[in-house]
C-alpha cells in the first residue's frame, strides 16, 4: 500500500519527501526496522522513540512519523530522500496508520471489549464459550493469550500495541473469524492501542484500585476515565450496575447502554442465585427471556462474570438456550481452577492478584473450606499495595503463606517482606517462604482435612520471571510433584 494510502485521515502538519513509496509495515522498534517499514516515533514512559528514528532510517525504513518537530526538520534536511511526516499525536498516528494498513479489519468483525479491573478474562472465556457452543468461529485478544478460533498465540500484554493488533484482526478476518473478544485494558485505551476498532459491544465489569501509581493512573477518578473511553467507541455498551463506577461509564456513553447486576434493578438480572462448592446456578431475568444458569466456576463474582457474558451475547444475537449451554461447558485455567489431589484436601489455582480478588477467592473457598490457607505473593515492577495485600490476606484466611511471585528485577525477600508489615497487625497464623516451590510444598505437605490451599497471583502462567533469568513453573505441575513427594 502506497504511504498516502496508509496516512489517509491523518492530521498532517509537515510532510517531505516521497508519499508514493510503498509500506508495508508499520513499525516502533527500530532494531527490527527495514525497507518498506513506516517507522513510527512513540514518546514512552522510560525512552522516548524520536531518539531511534535515525537509526530506523540507517537499517531502511521507508518512512518516519514524528511528533516533535526538531527531529522532523533534523531528519528531513539529514536524509532528504526518506519521507517524513510531523504530526500531532504519534500514538493515535499508530493507532490510525495500522489500521489502514489492516483494511479496517474491526468494520468484518463482531468486536466485543472487555473493560475493569476484574473479571475481564474469565468473562472472554465465557464469552468465547458461548461463541463456539453456537457454532460461531471466534478470536480472542487478552492477558492469556491471543486466540484464532482454537489456535493459541502467546502474547506479552493484556492489549497489545496497534500495530501488533490490527494485523493480527486481519488475520482473524481471513481465517474466517466472525466475532473477536478483547480485553481491553486501561492503559490499552488510555495509550490509544484501540484506537479506529469498531467495537459493537463494550462490557464493563468492575473497579478496584490496581493500577494507581507511576506510569499507570493519578488516582480513582482517572483510572475510571480511562475505563470509560470504550463506551465512547462501541454500538452498544454493557455495564456492572452494582459497581459504584457504573455512572461514569454510562455518563459520557455515546452508545446505546444496558445494566446487569444482582443487587440493582438492570436488564439482565441474576435472582434465585445458589453458591455451590464447586458452581454457580441463578435464573436470569429482565430483557432476555427468564432462564436458568449454572456454571461450573464456584464464586460470588462468577456470577457477575457470567452475567456480564449472557448479557453481551444475548445483546450480540445469541439465542438463551445457546448462552445457557455455552456457560455450562466453561473452563478458565488459573481462574478458580480446581487441582486434582486424590486425598481429604483441596488445591485451587487462581491469578488474585490485588486485595479485591483476593477477598473474592477466599470468600468462594470459605463457602466449602474448613480451614483456607492462602499463598500469595506479589510481582515486581508493579504498582501494588504490598502491605495492604498482606493485611487483606491475614484478615480473610485461616492461614496465609507468603511467597514469591514474578519478581523480575526486585529482590524477592525484600518483596516478602513488604508484604509482610501488613499482615503482623492482623494477629493471624502465617509463614514467609521466598522459594515458590518451597512454599507450595509446605502447604501441601502440612494440609490438614477439609483444608482448601489457595495458590494465588500466577494462574494461567507457566514461568517465573526473576531479574536474571525466567524458569518454567507450572503450579499444576508443582502441586502434582508436592503430592508424589510427601503421600
Amino acid at each position: 500500500m502506497k504511504l498516502r494510502d496508509v496516512t489517509k485521515k491523518l492530521n498532517i502538519i509537515k510532510i517531505s519527501g516521497n508519499e508514493d513509496v510503498a509500506v508495508n509495515r508499520i513499525c516502533t522498534d527500530n532494531r527490527i526496522a527495514s525497507t518498506g517499514d513506516c517507522f513510527v516515533c512513540i514518546k514512552g514512559f522510560v525512552r522516548d522513540g524520536h531518539e531511534f528514528a535515525e537509526s530506523a532510517v540507517k537499517n531502511g525504513a521507508s518512512a518516519v512519523v514524528v511528533q516533535d518537530e526538531k527531529y522532523f526538520d533534523e531528519l528531513s534536511l539529514k536524509y532528504s530522500e526518506r519521507c517524513f511526516i510531523l504530526t500531532d499525536d504519534t500514538r493515535y498516528a499508530l493507532a490510525l496508520l495500522s489500521d489502514n494498513l489492516s483494511e479496517h479489519p474491526s468494520g468484518d468483525l463482531m468486536l466485543l471489549g472487555i473493560t475493569g479491573t476484574k473479571g475481564k478474562t474469565t468473562t472472554s472465556y465465557m464469552i468465547k464459550s458461548i461463541y463456539d457452543n453456537a457454532g460461531v468461529k471466534t478470536g480472542l485478544v487478552g492477558t492469556m493469550g491471543n486466540m484464532i478460533g482454537g489456535r493459541l498465540i502467546r502474547t506479552e500484554r493484556t492489549t497489545p500495541e496497534a500495530n501488533v493488533l490490527q494485523p493480527l484482526l486481519r488475520e482473524m478476518v481471513s481465517e474466517n473469524v466472525k466475532t473477536c473478544i478483547m480485553e481491553a485494558s486501561s492503559q490499552g485505551l488510555n495509550l490509544g492501542r484501540v484506537a479506529c476498532c469498531e467495537f459493537g459491544i463494550g462490557i464493563f465489569t468492575n473497579l478496584s484500585p490496581d493500577h494507581i501509581g507511576e506510569n499507570e493512573h493519578r488516582d480513582m477518578d482517572d483510572y475510571a476515565r480511562a475505563k470509560a473511553k470504550l463506551f465512547k467507541m462501541c454500538r452498544k455498551g454493557l455495564v456492572n450496575v452494582d459497581s459504584p463506577y457504573a455512572t461514569v461509564m454510562m455518563e459520557g456513553a455515546r452508545c446505546e447502554m444496558f445494566t446487569y447486576g444482582i443487587e440493582e434493578s438492570c436488564d439482565f438480572r441474576a435472582v434465585n442465585v445458589v453458591l455451590n462448592n464447586d458452581s454457580v446456578e441463578y435464573d436470569i431475568v429482565g430483557k432476555c427471556p427468564l432462564t436458568h444458569i449454572n456454571v461450573p466456576v464456584p464464586g460470588r463474582f462468577t456470577v457477575y462474570n457470567s452475567l456480564a457474558a449472557a448479557g453481551a451475547c444475548f445483546l450480540g444475537g445469541i439465542s438463551m438456550e445457546k448462552i445457557a449451554e455455552g456457560l455450562s461447558k466453561v473452563f478458565v485455567k488459573g481462574k478458580a481452577e480446581i487441582v486434582p489431589t486424590g486425598r481429604d484436601f483441596t488445591v485451587m489455582i487462581d491469578y488474585a492478584h490485588n486485595p479485591d480478588s483476593f477477598i473474592n477467592i477466599i470468600g468462594a473457598a470459605r463457602g466449602f473450606a474448613k480451614r483456607v490457607v492462602f499463598l500469595f505473593g506479589c510481582g515486581g515492577d508493579r504498582n501494588r499495595p504490598r502491605a495492604l495485600m498482606g493485611k487483606t490476606a491475614g484478615e480473610q484466611a485461616d492461614f496465609t503463606i507468603i511467597t514469591s511471585d514474578n519478581p523480575r528485577s526486585e529482590d524477592p525477600e525484600s518483596i516478602v517482606r513488604d508484604i509482610e508489615k501488613g499482615i503482623i497487625g492482623t494477629g493471624k497464623p502465617y509463614v514467609c517462604i521466598v522459594d515458590r516451590r518451597e512454599a507450595i510444598e509446605y502447604a501441601v505437605k502440612n494440609a490438614l482435612p477439609g483444608d482448601v490451599i489457595i495458590l494465588a497471583g500466577k494462574g494461567h502462567e507457566t514461568e517465573q520471571i526473576f531479574k536474571d533469568k525466567t524458569v518454567h513453573f507450572d503450579e499444576r505441575i508443582v502441586v502434582k510433584e508436592a503430592l508424589e513427594k510427601f503421600y
